[in-house]
């Protein structure tokens, strides 16, 4: 049977054991999968998510419903019987759980958390009462402390004894009387040292922990620059409330990527995969930016009537109006892409501000030198193999042009560069300084300088 098995795919395999409508076979059948592959199940088969999840032993199916994305499981949660989603919500850990609730409507995480038993709930308010963002919301308060006055031996027991209700062993955190957090040593320190060992011998005092109320990115960078599986969160006397998890913070960086890049695109965060959102709820997320860029346009409209009798005098130079609007646009979100990557990396901070502006100038000045140059080449080939007539002044028209993109590219990659810094100053969101809004911005002083640059070289010529 195991070989035939094995030459059909699980879904086939599946199908087939949901047809016998034996409920023994089934649930032995899907906790011997892999949890990924319970997971694919329920994604595939809509119509048996709650039957897959209650066929699971408790443990496999807190384990699945974990790695599910949110409207996932909230569809779950609200199909399976009172007694099963309490039972799941109360097997699952304490951050994992908050994150879910986080997601749903108050009137709901009310009734679920009714569901808790008493201890759950109140780690579970605990953990709600702090801000949101915050490294609070993320920590899991089951972990194996000891005292430095302990033995090797007696560390043992204690991780025999408490360790599994802990998320992970593989650190071990050692709390003086009052609950101070004093230091963190590796499992494997203590499984090498001898067990008449005192965990004080063991201790260099190295540790690096987190605050509660630190944001989410810290956490992030924090593991980022440690090789850490996991890390400890204390309060602001630096008594041990918690751990965070990399799994966690993996988690919470996976989103707030998926954030930014919308942000980039000139969209709010949909919170919910692009399919499952509602209709009105993706136009109230798309609707904003799209009233502020098009107002900001509007400008760029005001700036072409302020030259309107330049443009009547030389029609001509409408003629490359989309060519400089663009290139300072891309230009300005090529810049505001890469600082806010590096910003989300790490990679520069504020302070980097002078450095980033140096780097811009040099790299802007470059590039407009190039498209410019593209530009003038452009105007002198067109005129001489006679493939358009720019006009007598052509060879001032391709001077206009050469300087006007310099100055439009070297100010597009400026702006881009540093509006993103100056919006983390003003402690608002990068991201939000999306490609979009720098191209629109950039698209008004665009015209402005155009128009300035074609007045120096055609004045009483052409204009």
């Amino acid at each position: 049977m195991a070989l035939e098995m094995d030459d059909i795919s699980l879904q086939d395999q599946f199908e087939e054991v949901i047809a016998s409508e034996d409920k023994l076979t089934i649930q032995e059948f899907l906790n011997d999968q892999n949890i990924s592959d319970v997971a694919d199940l329920i994604y595939e088969n809509p119509d048996f998510e709650s039957q897959i999840i209650s066929h699971l032993s408790i443990h496999r199916a807190v384990g699945v419903f974990k790695i599910l994305d949110p409207n996932e499981q909230k569809k779950i949660i609200k199909d399976l019987p009172p007694f099963k989603s309490a039972e799941l919500l109360n097997e699952l850990p304490a951050d994992d759980r908050v994150a879910f609730l986080e997601v749903l409507p108050n009137s709901v995480v009310r009734e679920l958390i009714k569901t808790l038993n008493p201890e759950e709930r109140k780690i579970t308010l605990e953990l709600m009462g702090y801000p949101e963002n915050s490294v609070g919301r993320l920590m899991n308060p089951d972990y194996v402390y000891v005292y430095e006055y302990n033995t090797v031996k007696e560390v043992l027991d204690t991780i025999r004894r408490f360790g599994t209700n802990s998320e992970t062993v593989d650190v071990i955190y050692v709390i003086n009387y009052k609950g101070e957090l004093l230091d963190d040593i590796r499992i494997r320190d203590i499984i090498l040292a001898s067990p008449d060992a005192k965990v004080n011998e063991l201790m260099d005092e190295r540790f690096i922990s987190l605050h509660a109320h630190d944001d989410q990115e810290l956490a992030n960078e924090a593991f980022k620059m440690n090789n850490r599986v996991a890390l400890p969160v204390t309060d602001e006397h630096n008594v041990l409330l918690g751990i965070i998890t990399i799994d966690d913070v993996l988690w919470i960086a996976n989103e707030e990527f998926s954030e930014d890049i919308q942000k980039i695109g000139g969209t709010e965060a949909l919170d919910e995969p692009y399919l499952d959102i509602h209709l009105l709820k993706l136009l109230k997320k798309r609707v904003g930016w799209l009233i502020i860029l098009f107002l900001s346009e509007m400008l760029t409209a005001s700036a072409m009537q302020f030259f309107q009798h330049e443009i009547e005098s030389a029609t001509v130079l409408a003629l490359f109006i989309p060519l400089i609007m663009s290139s300072g646009g891309n230009s300005g979100s090529q810049a505001s892409t890469l600082i806010i990557q590096a910003m989300a990396l790490g990679e520069l901070t504020i302070s980097d501000w002078w450095r980033v502006m140096r780097r811009e100038i040099i790299t802007g000045f470059l590039l407009g030198l190039i498209l410019g140059s593209i530009g003038f080449l452009r105007i002198i080939i067109w005129q001489n193999l006679h493939i358009f007539n720019y006009g007598e002044h052509w060879n001032l028209l391709a001077l206009t042009i050469f300087f006007s993109l310099i100055g439009i590219v070297l100010w597009g990659s400026l702006m881009g560069s540093m509006l993103p810094i100056i919006l983390k100053r003003c402690k608002l969101d990068p991201a939000a300084s999306s490609a979009p809004f720098v191209a629109t911005l950039v698209d008004v002083t665009g015209i402005v300088i155009y128009f300035s640059v074609a007045y120096l070289f055609l004045k009483g010529i052409m204009l």
